[in-house]
């Protein structure tokens, strides 16, 4: 029987990425693993099968042979045949699956048990003028840093940590299921190989304590909203002298009174009067930056007109460049009329056409027309 298609054996697309490759595999492996499916010889065919699948296609040189050759590629001592390599391989993808599930597999903690620490999240607002201008943030965060009655070690000082005896300090213990040989962390030591008998009084044995930190963060002018700044090496201690971990600041800008942003334009919608806008005239507008721009406003101007003023927009990242600034205009219709702006009104309606109203005596021809196609 000829052998099925690797990519049709995990249900993916040929130019499936390796997130892809492993999600896929990770579900048909859970779905056919002989221990969900105890006596079943098909379901164990389709393992071996799905593993098969999964081994070639993760394997990018491997990969590349197979969509060249198909299964030629491996037949007759070929790329990559061998009993010895197939094992290996398999070992290695079964700890990934198993580590991924189950937190069973080759990795571990570091030697020692010196664990990197955490990485920490800081959420950070600013105004708009803020994110135009950029500056320097100060802020505080809460973190763990290193102890520094032990420097770290976790153990009261002129004492040392013992090797677990459970794990014989390795962090890992192995055990058997099925025709599986599986590790998992270590109970006793919680995988960092060693037993502090005695600890430290300053941090309980933990290497760390918890104090609060005042980081200087630079802003750069024209950062936008949801940038991440990664500041390396000011998250958490490490554990027992492990290296720290990183600090990730989410920026988020807050929404503004007059400005909406898109990239680094930026738009406003400017009111204007009646009059205004039938008979023109100019107004100002502020930038961001505090200056102000005049805009001229030609006669017979409708709603939704946009004016274009160049490089009034947000500045560009590295670069020395600028975006653009849109200014809409909408038409106010005049409220609260005395007697004689009603006056004034009813004498101009009076002597309106089709001329100062164009848009308004196309569609009423519009209208008619439909109506008298109906009547016929």
């Amino acid at each position: 029987m000829a052998k099925r298609d690797f990519y049709d054996i995990l249900g993916v697309a040929r130019d499936a990425d390796e997130k892809a490759l492993k999600s896929a595999y990770r579900k048909m492996a859970m779905q056919y693993h002989p221990d969900r499916n105890p006596g079943d010889m098909e379901a164990e065919a389709r393992f071996k099968e799905v593993n098969e699948a999964y081994d070639t296609l993760k394997d990018g040189q491997k990969r590349a042979a197979y969509d060249r050759f198909g299964h030629a590629a491996f037949e007759n001592g070929g790329f990559g045949a061998g009993g010895a390599s197939g094992a290996h391989d398999f070992s290695s993808t079964m700890s990934d699956i198993f580590e991924e599930f189950f937190g069973m597999g080759g990795g571990g903690r570091r030697s020692g048990g010196r664990e990197r620490g955490a990485d920490l999240r800081y959420n950070l607002d600013i105004s708009l003028e803020e994110a135009f201008h950029g500056k320097t943030v100060e802020i505080e965060v809460p973190t763990s840093v290193t102890c520094g009655v032990c420097s770290g070690a976790g153990a009261r000082p002129g004492t040392t940590p013992t090797a677990c005896r459970t794990c014989g300090g390795a962090g890992r213990v192995r055990a058997a299921q099925g025709f599986f040989t599986l590790e998992r962390t270590c109970p006793t030591c919680q995988g960092r190989g060693q037993v502090i008998t005695d600890p430290c009084d300053g941090c309980g044995g933990t290497g760390r304590t918890t104090q609060e930190r005042t980081l200087s963060v630079n802003i750069p002018a024209g950062i936008e909203d949801g940038t991440r700044i990664r500041l390396s090496g000011e998250g958490e201690a490490g554990v027992r002298g492990g290296p720290t971990g990183d600090l990730y600041i989410f920026l988020s800008i807050r929404p503004h009174d007059l400005f909406q942003r898109d990239g680094a334009d930026l738009y406003c919608r400017v009111p204007i009067s009646l009059t205004t806008a039938a008979l023109g005239g100019q107004f100002d507008v502020p930038n961001v930056d505090g200056a102000t721009s005049r805009v001229k406003v030609p006669d017979g101007t409708q709603t939704g007109r946009q004016f274009r003023l160049r490089g009034k927009g947000m500045p560009i990242m590295r670069s020395a460049q600028h975006g653009d600034m849109y200014i809409q205009v909408t038409v106010e219709t005049p409220t609260n009329l005395t007697r004689r702006q009603r006056e004034l009104l009813s004498e101009f309606e009076k002597e309106s056409s089709g001329d100062t109203h164009p848009q308004s005596a196309g569609f009423f021809s519009k209208v008619k027309d439909f109506i008298d196609n109906l009547g016929t």
